[in-house]
């Protein structure tokens, strides 16, 4: 059962710095940020401002400079099982079938293969596949190969999923429907969700809070709370006026960013 009062991600003072031939580059700078369990939160802003390397210090899969990451009072010191990751790009295993993908987790964990097989055969059907776990991706579209990567995120049944502009390389048709489809899915599992994109529109129809942040060095600016009821209505004037404020407020960032 989801506990809104209950924090699953905080992030305390993180600064990102990288070094490169040139000196050091700051991505990101003293950001400070509380997840609730169960609420879906879109980072949003300008290219290039650390939405990503965010997401991926949350994942264990890179660390900040100075700052903590929790993850349910638990410092993040690396991947974790509570805590899994959708690309943009599939990253499904060519030779491995649509069900050998979906498994793999559960298989590295020891998960036995009775086991796996029905919990597979659950991810399927709630990403809408049943019928293509004998598959491989090649087989697939675009928007099903995603739905197979997002049941592979769901098979080990983590607290926390990331996604990193998991439908940007889909066609607008195909990404209305994925973010439909992973409301469904979010509705049905009370999954706690970050969600990295460039969309405005897709942040405000997904999110409990659109998460802005500054052009680099990023910076928490704003956390929009989303009052829209759901299921979201991309036509209604209140969806139009909440896209209009945020967008205005991110063209703002870049244009005094371009005259620093």
């Amino acid at each position: 059962m989801t506990d809104w009062n209950k924090i699953w991600v905080k992030i305390e003072n993180v600064t990102k710095t990288f070094s490169s031939r040139k000196g050091d580059v700051t991505a990101l700078k003293n950001v400070n940020l509380e997840i609730h369990d169960g609420q879906f939160i879109c980072l949003l802003g300008p290219s290039g401002c650390g939405k990503t390397t965010l997401l991926r210090m949350i994942g264990g899969l890179d660390v900040p400079t100075s700052g903590t990451i929790t993850i349910d009072g638990n410092i993040v010191a690396g991947p974790s099982p509570k805590m899994t990751m959708v690309f943009q790009e599939y990253s499904l295993y060519p030779w491995r079938t649509v069900a050998e993908n979906v498994g793999f987790g559960l298989e590295m964990t020891g998960v036995p293969k009775e086991q796996r097989i029905v919990e597979v055969n659950e991810r399927l059907e709630l990403v809408g596949l049943k019928g293509f776990g004998d598959s491989y991706p090649y087989e697939l579209s675009g928007g099903m190969r995603q739905r197979a990567a997002v049941a592979r995120a769901l098979a080990t049944d983590p607290a926390v999923m990331l996604m990193d502009e998991p439908f940007g390389a889909l066609d607008a048709q195909t990404r209305n429907k994925m973010q439909r489809e992973l409301l469904d899915i979010w509705h049905e599992t009370k999954k706690t969700i970050v969600f990295v994109t460039h969309s405005v529109d897709e942040a405000v129809y997904l999110a409990d809070k659109i998460v802005i942040l500054t052009p680099r060095p990023g910076t928490i600016h704003e956390i929009h709370e989303n009052p829209l009821s759901r299921p979201r209505d991309r036509t209604s004037v209140e969806f139009a006026k909440l896209r209009k404020d945020v967008l205005a407020e991110i063209e703002r960032l870049e244009s005094e960013n371009k005259n620093i």
